[in-house]
């Protein structure tokens, strides 16, 4: 989609990173981004999924590559990175996006359970950020985009494992906003409230008419979509939001207002 301020597409020239790519507001982000003229690098897990979504935006004109990985291993971040630069030359944003749910009243979560969900949400953000910001650093500028929650805002009841990791994101982001601004590296989060994704579907079935009283607690009184919250991504990884750092952008209809 151009620019309302030219003609040129908000993101054209810009070469972006999505992490945790596969599915959900990951694809739908990576949409809006190739639609908004960037060069993608495309991140996951699954190698299936992924390559679909790869050969669909190369199909439809945009440049496009992609790279499995686990954001929870440092080597995999530091692989497919340095694959983003070596495939087209930097790296000017990133959206980190991978990420796991979990349900159950705290005392009643595993152990094993509750350290893969620090491990992916809150160390894999951390290693991305930590790779992301060696590259950006030596080119003087760059942009990062994290994901939160509403979940990472307030807390509630049944989801504490997974709501503790998105606060941390949160901490983690406006932390790195400080620490890498005045390297010329803005890094903001957005906190989505309930997006029609494969992750709300299992919290319906997990957490019966928890969905739905979230939605009757929303001033829009709706749930989200994958591509408004890769609209809100695409506007921070612009240069639209050149004095935009250490913000908590809540895509929620209204709910934290």
């Amino acid at each position: 989609m151009p620019d309302q301020l030219g003609t040129r597409p908000p993101l054209a020239g810009k070469v972006i990173l999505v992490v945790g790519a596969s599915a959900g507001i990951g694809a739908d982000t990576a949409r809006v981004l190739a639609s908004d003229g960037a060069a993608l690098m495309l991140v996951a897990r699954s190698e299936g999924p992924l390559a679909a979504l790869a050969d669909e935006l190369r199909s439809a004109g945009h440049e496009v590559a992609h790279s499995t990985g686990d954001v929870a291993h440092a080597r995999d971040v530091a692989s497919f990175v340095r694959g983003t630069v070596e495939r087209f030359g930097r790296l000017d944003g990133a959206f980190n996006n991978a990420a796991m749910t979990q349900a159950g009243r705290l005392d009643q979560v595993p152990e094993a359970e509750f350290d893969r969900i620090m491990a992916v949400n809150v160390k894999g953000t951390w290693l991305c950020i930590r790779e992301e910001v060696r590259v950006m650093e030596e080119q003087g500028s760059g942009a990062i985009v994290n994901m939160s929650s509403i979940g990472g805002l307030r807390g509630s009841s049944g989801m504490g494992a997974y709501q503790a990791s998105k606060h941390a994101v949160i901490g983690l982001t406006r932390t790195a906003a400080h620490d890498f601004g005045p390297l010329g590296i803005r890094v903001n989060v957005i906190a989505p409230g309930p997006t029609e994704t494969p992750m709300l579907a299992a919290t319906r079935a997990a957490i019966p008419g928890g969905v739905e009283a979230r939605i009757a607690a929303t001033p829009l009184r709706k749930v989200g979509t994958g591509a408004e919250v890769g609209a809100a991504a695409s506007f921070l990884l612009s240069d639209r939001a050149s004095h935009v750092s250490g913000v908590v952008l809540p895509v929620d209809g209204g709910f934290s207002a």
